[in-house]
């Protein structure tokens, strides 16, 4: 079995994130930056099947800068057996419909089995991309899984909803994501890290992958979040019900 993983680099949610008002990006320069920890979760996943099957090979992918190396060969020091980097100075500030034509180009010749991703990167909190991806492909989506059961010929697991739980299923090949439901990432050893330096990795920019990567949407206009201010306070001297009644209607909530 073939599982390619996409994993992400993100600045590390421990620091504060700031907004470059120059280009309305976040400022990636202003903090460190750490595989997605949903992500982690998801090579996780991939990688205990590899525990149980030695024969299955775990592929991850990732599109960023230069310095996502640094998160792929991470990865590559928790156990993954090679990576995919799509490194292209065009694609900075890709937005997602952009990033996923991009991604199922660079994914779609792999011969995977089985994409897992993590349902949203804590960055950008979209929860669309594996879905478009997904489309790309023409392959079935397992989205937002809470719990999955890998076997030789197909994918199944648990989704959780309002009412309780789904239990959906899906042949290979297909794409599943993950929710922080999953187990935490392992650390890698010693040796896991002197091995990641000599497993291979494949960069592929834009034009290899046959797409331009012409990005749809900018920012017109990004502003600080204004400071919150202290509530307002109704003493009552014997008039409250009828302040308090102005207040809400002052602010149409009734």
């Amino acid at each position: 079995m073939k599982i390619v993983v996409l994993i992400k680099q993100v600045p590390d949610t421990a620091e504060e994130r700031i907004l470059d008002p120059a280009t309305g990006r976040l400022d990636r320069e202003a903090s460190d930056a750490v595989i997605d920890e949903i992500t982690e979760r998801a090579l996780e996943l991939a990688l205990s099947v590899k525990d149980g099957d030695k024969s299955t090979e775990v592929v991850v992918a990732t599109m960023g800068p230069k310095e996502a190396l640094k998160s792929i060969r991470k990865a590559l020091s928790m156990g993954a057996d090679s990576g995919i980097h799509v490194l292209d100075d065009g694609l900075a500030g890709a937005d997602l419909v952009v990033t996923a034509s991009v991604l199922a180009a660079a994914l779609r010749d792999t011969g995977a089995d089985l994409f897992i991703a993590g349902n949203e990167s804590t960055d950008g909190r979209a929860g669309m991309l594996p879905a478009m991806i997904a489309e790309h492909l023409g392959l079935p989506l397992l989205g937002s899984l809470v719990a999955a059961d890998i076997s030789a010929q197909s994918v199944s697991g648990q989704r959780a909803t309002e009412a309780g739980t789904q239990d959906v299923s899906a042949a290979y090949p297909a794409i599943v994501t993950v929710t922080e439901r999953f187990a935490e990432a392992r650390f890698p050893n010693f040796k896991g890290i002197l091995g990641a330096k000599r497993k291979p990795v494949s960069t592929l920019s834009a034009a290899e992958l046959g797409d331009t990567g012409q990005i749809s949407s900018s920012v017109l206009e990004v502003s600080q979040r204004p400071p919150r201010t202290a509530g307002a306070k109704i003493t009552d001297d014997g008039n409250a019900a009828a302040q308090l009644v102005d207040f809400l209607a002052s602010r149409r909530l009734i």
